[in-house]
């Protein structure tokens, strides 16, 4: 059984497919199998193909980003994976963009030495969703469930025998039993304020795992991508990091530059400095947002073929971006922690495997470098069917008891999920943001500690719905982002503490086990 439908997820089911054509696989999503973070990732792929490159430095520029806590073995694998994956997604009909001569466009991204960012335009994540979702639909061995929400997983001296599921069409929650069960559920962006996450990047993967008596490790390295639209209106949308690696420049309201006093790469300098920059310009001006100027530097022609997708999507708001610049701001993107897990998605729960986002395999450390999502979700997601492929044949499927509805008395205080999503998601965003002290994460663990409770208390005098399930799940992260947070007495990669400003020489990961 696979919970999830991103890059991570479909990519498994397709692989698992073709090496047991014999065995059933289930794939669940909470919504449609579209809706996910893959399928609004624009920038691309971070892949080895131009001449003047290497796997050493795409490994080095990964080392670095990552300040010292990436696993080097880890990384070297994913990165030498990398060409292998990329030619099956072409073969599956993935046509990324190429330059007048024919050959593959390759971008730039902040913390990249040399342009190797695979991308079709600016939708590189919806195109390669929509082609992963065209091939598992033709699988006859793949059975896909959209709209049934994963509640909880059955585990049981730590082995895990499937998972409770609930049908949100018919209100059924049934108790599906599997030889292994593959957490793909993604991020968990919808703990804070401002995201660049769908809404359904409620951290769930985690929290199931974490519950189940799996290691979570490196949760407080949440990334903040510098530059989300700023607009009333708009909804979580990205403006992509190649915009800034085609030469848009980051600005004040005002039209000065800021850049270079913070990083010598200025606008390309790694995401967690260039949000922090951005950060302190706002706080030093008391604005609400900096501007990315692009139409100063490229001609309109350029702008609109190389981003059709954002020149798009910002004429919906009134923001002609060949002619004015883009109000833009940080925002809550990318898990660097995770469930601890091998390459292939193995974690100390027996037959339970995380891939994608929701884990950590140690390529990412304090910081990722852009692009590298979708690759390990892609090499992961391979590695993942090689190990069930060679395993199933040994494994059975173990039942267990249905679920306990409790009282399934229908809610009728909604207003109480509202209001307590509300406020884990602003103080996670003030308190747990892009800057952090000590006595504003003690302060933000007070509070989950006592919404935790609250949470519990509703979760089991009500009926299970998803907006429930989701509640408990992104409290629960939340609350091992906050403990890992406090644990972490430095400041190292996307983790700054003004109290420790300083990297420690022992620096470490931090795991989490439950009890707290």
């Amino acid at each position: 059984m696979i919970i999830g439908g991103g890059i991570s997820g479909l990519s498994l089911a397709i692989n698992l497919a073709n090496m047991v054509p014999e065995e059933d696989i289930l794939l669940i999503t909470k919504e449609k199998l579209s809706e996910c973070n893959t399928f609004y990732a624009q920038g691309g792929i971070a892949c080895v193909r131009d001449k003047n490159d290497s796997f050493e430095k795409h490994i080095q520029d990964t080392l670095i980003a990552g300040d010292g806590l990436c696993d080097e073995e880890v990384v070297r694998l994913i990165v030498s994976k990398a060409p292998e994956r990329i030619d099956q997604l072409i073969e599956m009909g993935v046509e990324f963009s190429r330059n007048n001569e024919g050959e593959y466009d390759l971008g730039k991204e902040g913390g990249h030495s040399e342009r190797r960012i695979l991308h079709v335009n600016d939708l590189t994540g919806q195109n390669i969703e929509l082609k992963l979702i065209e091939k598992v639909k033709k699988i006859p061995n793949l059975q896909i469930k959209e709209n049934w929400c994963a509640i909880n997983l059955f585990c049981n001296n730590f082995r895990c025998d499937g998972a409770y599921v609930l049908d949100q069409e018919s209100e059924e929650i049934y108790n599906i039993s599997a030889k292994s069960t593959i957490l793909a559920t993604g991020g968990a962006g919808k703990i804070y304020l401002y995201t660049t996450n769908p809404d359904v990047a409620s951290g769930d993967g985690i929290a199931m795992a974490y519950r189940a008596g799996a290691i979570i490790t490196n949760m407080e390295f949440y990334q903040f991508h510098p530059t989300c639209l700023y607009h009333p209106f708009a909804k979580s949308f990205l403006i992509t990091e190649a915009m800034r690696g085609e030469g848009a420049v980051l600005k004040d309201i005002k039209g000065n530059e800021f850049m270079e006093k913070y990083h010598p790469l200025k606008e390309l300098a790694p995401r967690d400095i260039v949000s922090r920059a951005i950060d302190r310009e706002l706080k030093r001006t008391g604005d609400d947002h900096v501007v990315l100027d692009f139409a100063s530097y490229r001609s309109p022609d350029f702008i609109k073929s190389h981003f059709p997708g954002i020149y798009e999507q910002c004429k919906l708001f009134n923001i002609d971006i060949t002619k004015e610049p883009i109000p833009v701001v940080p925002a809550a993107h990318y898990s660097c922690g995770g469930v601890l897990v091998k390459v292939n998605g193995s974690t100390k729960v027996k037959n339970l495997y995380t891939i994608g986002e929701s884990s950590c395999t140690g390529l990412h450390g304090a910081n990722r470098l852009a692009s590298n999502s979708l690759l390990e979700g892609l090499v992961c997601a391979y590695e993942c069917a090689k190990t069930l492929a060679k395993k199933t044949k040994d494994l059975k499927t173990n039942e267990f008891k249905e679920w306990e509805p409790g009282h399934a008395v229908p809610s009728t205080e909604a207003v109480i999920i509202t209001q307590n999503w509300d406020e884990i998601r602003r103080f996670m965003w003030n308190y747990v943001g892009i800057v952090r002290t000590d006595k504003r994460l003690q302060r933000a663990k007070k509070r989950i500690n006592m919404l935790l409770d609250e949470i519990n208390q509703y979760y089991w005098d009500f009926k299970i719905e998803k907006n429930l399930v989701e509640l408990r799940n992104l409290a629960t992260v939340a609350k091992i982002i906050i403990v890992s947070a406090i644990s972490r007495k430095e400041s190292r990669g996307i983790h700054y503490n003004l109290d420790h400003p300083n990297k420690s020489e022992m620096s470490r990961k931090t795991t989490i086990r439950r009890p707290w």
